[in-house]
């Protein structure tokens, strides 16, 4: 552990490694830290895994498994405590069975863990929450995996941008004083020499049909 983050261990196996290996990657190669990307309390969010849970697993550890109940009863909670509503209130059980398509009664008794979750209680349960679908019920190595992954997708996001020549352009000299500058112009006719400017420079960034071609 390194200032509250996680650095991933070198014992780390399977799927998760390798995904661990590749965030890890492009976090280099976009000057990010690790723990920019590894950031246990933001992963377990995102995943439903318990922090520690989420820290043992980055670090190699065999971090054990819940049952599904138990599984099912963790990420309810954190759900619970981690999306609210706009008010920043949680969701009360009525506004949960309301929107999940239950009785108050059920909605209590699976919050309460004195029942056990169907398939069809989990998927409403989710979309509800407007979380992925298996949040509720992956296990703890795949649910981080998968939040790893879309950090990942984020990334690659990131790291393509980087390949654009308008977009170094507009990070270059900023893409705000370019238009505080085109608004100082005392007429539309000025403005309009700018688009006129902007419209050839993205022409000529266009990949050619020969690059199209490779």
């Amino acid at each position: 552990m390194t200032d509250g983050f996680s650095v991933p261990g070198p014992t780390t196996t399977g799927p998760l490694a390798a995904t661990v290996a590749r965030v890890a990657d492009l976090a280099g190669r976009l000057g990010l830290s690790h723990g920019d990307v590894f950031h246990v309390d933001e992963l377990s969010e995102a995943s439903g895994v318990p922090a520690d849970v989420v820290a043992a697993l980055l670090d190699g550890q065999p971090a054990g498994e819940p049952d599904l109940q138990t599984r099912f009863l963790q990420r309810f909670d954190l759900l619970r405590r981690t999306r609210l509503k706009p008010n920043g209130r949680r969701y009360t059980q009525q506004e949960i069975a309301d929107g999940a398509g239950m009785s108050r009664q059920q909605a209590g008794a699976l919050i309460n863990g004195d029942r056990r979750p169907t398939m069809e209680h989990c998927d409403a349960i989710q979309r509800f929450f407007k979380v992925h679908a298996g949040f509720l019920t992956a296990d703890d190595a795949d649910a981080l995996n998968g939040a790893l992954q879309r950090t990942e997708q984020r990334l690659l996001q990131d790291y393509a941008g980087d390949g654009d020549p308008l977009e170094r352009l507009l990070q270059d000299h900023g893409v705000r004083g370019i238009a505080w500058r085109a608004a100082q112009l005392p007429t539309d006719k000025h403005r309009d020499k700018v688009t006129e400017w902007l419209d050839m420079l993205l022409e000529s960034v266009k990949p050619t049909s020969s690059d199209d071609s490779r």
